[in-house]
Parts: structure tokens; C-alpha cells; sequence
């Protein structure tokens, strides 16, 4: 092989690793944190370390509304329509075809892989867990391991005002990507309903940013929290 070649084949080869380690279905994908990522399209959930940020993260916590929480009488599933449809106005990643549970997967995940012939299907990924820290090697055989975890619950928002939304609004609530972590499911179930107050991710690096990502979503929809979930809130941005 001459010189030339051997350059000619180096060269491919390191084009061909460049593209592969750009490749977002293969490599992990970076991780935004709550005030970088406004509307919920960027993965994941970064940790707030420097203090502007956590200075800006109680600022825009302290904006919340609050007030008692009330009965949760009346409250159903299906009072936020369709699980995971693809027909909620005005969010993002809404009528492409793809339910919204894939839709984040495909936002958060790495490694990912379809049933054949579908654009949207996802049966395998690895996913890094905010909540935990572990990473979840995941089979859609078992598909509870990771569950998509509304961040304000939606029985939360319900028993905090929701009851009087349109049905509209209760869905776009439903399928909005700033209101949705793919996460570790067991830990997923047991925060259930909670608030700040109650529940906050085990991995406490990422406290902060859970809470001002629940702050967004609250101040999005117009929705006050308890007096106990903002303190507790502002104090874990301290």
C-alpha cells in the first residue's frame, strides 16, 4: 500500500469513528439542565452547580403561586385523555406520527433500537437515570423498568386546580415534554402523587433541578403549589 493510501484509508477510518460517535442513537446523549432547556425538548435533567444558577433557580421558584391542596374527588386517568397521544395542541413533538411515551424515549435514551418497520416503535435502549444515576439497560419486554414520570403528577395538578381545565389543556398537561422524564420505574412508583414536599429524586445532586423543572411546569400551566412544596423547593436550590 503506498503512502498515499494508507493516509486515504486513516482518513476514512476517523471520518467513519467521528460519525458513529456523533450518532445520538449510539453514544450517550448530553444533558440539559432545567433553565437551559425551556420548553422540555433537550435530554435529561442537570444537576444546578454554580450559584447563579441556584440563584436564578429560587428566583424563578419563588414566582409560584400557593395555596391548599384539595380533594382529589373526581379525579380519573381519563380526565387527561388518551394515554400518551399524539393529538395534544401547541406541545412539542405533537402529531408526528409517534406516541409520546417514544417520543421521549428517543429524547433521553441512547443506544436505541425499533421494531422493524416503525419509525416510532422503541423494544431496546439504555437510559441514564436523573432520578437514580444508574444506567437502565432496558427491553420493552419489561417495559415497567423505566416508566415516564409526569414531574408535577397529573393527580397533583388535579387536586390543585386542574378539575376546572378544559379538557384541552389537561391534555397538552398530559403530553408535554417539560412535564416528562423517562426514569427508573420502581422509583417512579414510589413518588406517586407527591409533591417537592413528600418526594424528591434519590440522587441528590439533581434536586435542585427537579424542582425548578416542577416550577416550570406549574408556572406554564397557571398552577399554584402547597406552601410546604415551594419552601422545600427553595431549599433544596440553597
Amino acid at each position: 500500500m503506498s503512502t498515499r493510501d494508507a493516509i486515504a484509508v486513516l482518513a476514512a477510518a476517523v471520518l467513519l469513528a467521528a460519525l458513529l460517535g456523533n450518532n445520538p442513537q449510539q453514544t450517550a446523549k448530553a444533558t440539559a439542565t432545567p433553565l437551559d432547556n425551556p420548553d422540555g425538548t433537550r435530554p435529561g435533567l442537570a444537576p444546578l452547580t454554580s450559584r447563579a444558577d441556584r440563584t436564578a433557580a429560587r428566583h424563578l421558584i419563588g414566582r409560584l403561586r400557593t395555596k391548599g391542596m384539595g380533594p382529589k374527588t373526581g379525579y380519573t386517568r381519563t380526565r387527561y385523555g388518551e394515554n400518551w397521544a399524539d393529538t395534544a395542541a401547541n406541545v412539542p413533538y405533537a402529531g408526528n406520527g409517534c406516541r409520546t411515551r417514544d417520543d421521549l424515549l428517543v429524547r433521553d435514551g441512547h443506544d436505541l433500537s425499533y421494531r422493524g418497520g416503525s419509525p416510532c416503535d422503541v423494544v431496546a435502549l439504555s437510559l441514564d437515570d436523573p432520578y437514580t444515576g444508574r444506567t437502565i439497560a432496558w427491553r420493552k419486554k419489561h417495559a415497567d423498568d423505566i416508566q415516564v414520570d409526569h414531574v408535577v403528577p397529573l393527580s397533583y395538578s388535579w387536586r390543585m386546580g386542574a378539575g376546572r381545565w378544559s379538557a384541552a389543556k389537561r391534555l397538552r398537561f398530559a403530553n408535554d415534554p417539560l412535564n416528562l422524564l423517562p426514569v427508573d420505574g420502581d422509583t417512579n412508583e414510589a413518588k406517586g402523587g407527591s409533591g417537592p414536599a413528600s418526594w424528591l429524586p434519590p440522587q441528590r445532586r439533581v434536586r435542585c433541578a427537579y424542582a425548578v423543572r416542577f416550577a416550570q411546569v406549574a408556572l406554564k400551566y397557571g398552577m399554584p403549589v402547597t406552601r410546604a412544596d415551594r419552601a422545600t423547593m427553595i431549599r433544596v436550590c440553597r
